[in-house]
C-alpha cells in the first residue's frame, strides 16, 4: 500500500506552539472517489491563523481535531483524477491539509488553478502572487477602498501580508506608512517603498510616532495586529476613514485573554468604517487582483519577501518561527 506522510496535531497548543504540539506521521495515501482529485503538494503555507485552528473553539473554521492533520492554504499537482474538469498535471491551490498527498473534492475551499508562468518560482503563487497578495489587494481595494493620494498604514509592515500592501499601496499612489518590530524589519520595510517605518519596539510612544508620521490623520489602516496596536491608531484615524482587519496576530496565542478596545467611540466621532474579511468572500473581484499582481510583479513593482524552507518534516518549526514573530515575508515549506 502506498503512503503518505502528514503533520498531525498531537495536543492543544498553550501560548506559542512547540514542537511537542505537533507529530509527523504515515499513513496509507488516500484514493479520490467520485468526482474528486488526488493532489500532490508542491508548497505549504504558515498562515497565523493556522493557530486559531488548533485551539478547541469555534472560529471561521472548524477546529482541528487531536490526531488530525494540520489545516492550511497548499500549492499542489493533481496526480490521479475522477474529474474531467481537474486533469492531471493541473497546478491549484485550495485549502487542504499538511499532507504529501491529499484529496479534494471540486467544491473545495479557496480552490482554483494556478497558471504559472516560465522561470517564476513555484512558491511565488503561495506568496505575493497568490493568498497573500489576493488577500492584500481585497483589504486595501475592495475593503479599505485605498486610493491614490490617500494616508494608508499598515501593521506588521515586514510580514507576508503586510509587505505585499506597503508594495500596493505604493504602486496605487498612496503615503505609506509601516509598523514592524526591529530595526532589520523596520528597514525592510523601507527598502520596499514606505515613506515612514516605525519600529513599534523603539517607540515610547506609538500613538505620539503614528501621529508625527501622518500629521494629517491616516485615510486606510490595514491592521494584521489588533490589540494595543489598533486602539492606538483609531483616534489618528480620518474623518470617514476605513480599517481592514485582516488578523490580530496579537491575541492568536492568548484567545482565552483578547484585549479590550477602549476607543471604539472613535467609529462614531471619526464616522469610520471597520470592517474584518476573508480573502475567499470576495470572488467577484480575484480574478482582477490576480491580474493586477501579475502585472506589477512582471513590472517589478512587486517583489515577493519570502522564507522558504523544504521537506514536510520542516513544517511544524517553521509555524512555529512565525508565531515567535521570528520571521519577515511569507513562510512557506517545498514539499
Amino acid at each position: 500500500m502506498e503512503t503518505t506522510r502528514q503533520i498531525v496535531l498531537a495536543r492543544r497548543p498553550t501560548g506559542v506552539p512547540v514542537p511537542a504540539d505537533f507529530d509527523l506521521v504515515e499513513v496509507p495515501r488516500p484514493v479520490p472517489g467520485p468526482g474528486e482529485i488526488l493532489v500532490r503538494m508542491r508548497v505549504g503555507s504558515c498562515d497565523p491563523a493556522i493557530r486559531g485552528f488548533l485551539d478547541d473553539r469555534p472560529s471561521y473554521l472548524p477546529p482541528v481535531a487531536l490526531g488530525a492533520p494540520i489545516n492550511g492554504m497548499s500549492l499542489g499537482e493533481v496526480v490521479e483524477s475522477h474529474n474531467p474538469d481537474w486533469p492531471v498535471g493541473t497546478l491549484l491551490r485550495t485549502f487542504a491539509v499538511w499532507s504529501e498527498y491529499y484529496v479534494v473534492g471540486a467544491d473545495a475551499l479557496g480552490i482554483e488553478r494556478v497558471d504559472a508562468a516560465p522561470g517564476v518560482p513555484l512558491q511565488h503563487y503561495m506568496g505575493a502572487l497568490g493568498p497573500v497578495g489576493l488577500t492584500a489587494w481585497v483589504g486595501l481595494f475592495e475593503i479599505g477602498r485605498a486610493r491614490a493620494g490617500d494616508t494608508v498604514l499598515v501593521s506588521a509592515a515586514a510580514g507576508a501580508t503586510g509587505s505585499t500592501v506597503v508594495q500596493l499601496a505604493k504602486a496605487a499612489g498612496c503615503r505609506v506608512i509601516g509598523l514592524a518590530g526591529g530595526p532589520e524589519k523596520a528597514q525592510i520595510v523601507r527598502d520596499l517603498g514606505a515613506d515612514v517605518a516605525i519600529d513599534y519596539k523603539a517607540a515610547a510612544d506609538l500613538s505620539d510616532a503614528i501621529a508625527q508620521a501622518a500629521p494629517d490623520g491616516i485615510d486606510v489602516y490595514f491592521d494584521n495586529v489588533g490589540a494595543e496596536t489598533l486602539e492606538a491608531v483609531m483616534p489618528l484615524m480620518r474623518l470617514h476613514g476605513r480599517i481592514a482587519v485582516c488578523g490580530m496576530i496579537a491575541q492568536y496565542n492568548d484567545a482565552d485573554n483578547p484585549h479590550g478596545n477602549r476607543q471604539l467611540w472613535q467609529l462614531v466621532v471619526k464616522r469610520l468604517t471597520m470592517r474584518g474579511f476573508i480573502t475567499y468572500d470576495h470572488p467577484e473581484v480575484l480574478a482582477q487582483a490576480q491580474s493586477e499582481l501579475d502585472h506589477l510583479f512582471a513590472q517589478g513593482k512587486l517583489k515577493p519577501l519570502e522564507n522558504v524552507r523544504t521537506g514536510i518534516e520542516t513544517l511544524p518549526a517553521a509555524f512555529i518561527d512565525l508565531m515567535s514573530g521570528r520571521t519577515t515575508g511569507k513562510t512557506l515549506v517545498l514539499i
